[in-house]
């Protein structure tokens, strides 16, 4: 009989079976990094959705059209630093993603009033 030797590592995988133990250390893994992969995903991606919603938004704004695109490509580039830095400021990546969600609410009102204006003769 195959004696089972506890693995020093606190005890915490040592009662599981040996052909479990990378599973259950990968998914612990997984758990801990789960959320700074969530946050690093809302940085990017929200980052990103929130300053294209930001620049195509700045046409409803009582300017030019070239003076709109000009303002909103700046713009942009201010709402995606934000987004970055609120994603890890938030205290926790739900919170983190409910922000963004939050702050592109009023950003897609504003993108609805650009397409109704435009489909109008």
């Amino acid at each position: 009989m195959i004696q089972l030797e506890p693995i020093n590592d606190g005890g915490s995988l040592s009662h599981h079976p040996p052909m479990l133990r990378p599973i259950v250390s990968v998914r612990r893994s997984v758990a801990k990094r789960g959320p700074l992969v969530s946050r690093i995903i809302a940085a990017l991606v929200g980052g990103y959705v929130l300053a294209a919603l930001t620049s195509m938004a700045a046409l409803a704004l009582p300017f030019s059209t070239v003076e709109a695109v000009l303002v909103g490509t700046q713009a942009s580039f201010l709402v995606y630093a934000l987004a970055a830095i609120w994603v890890f400021a938030a205290r926790s990546a739900r919170l983190a993603w409910l922000g963004l969600l939050i702050g592109a609410v009023p950003l897609m009102l504003a993108l609805g009033v650009v397409w109704a204006g435009r489909s109008s003769p």
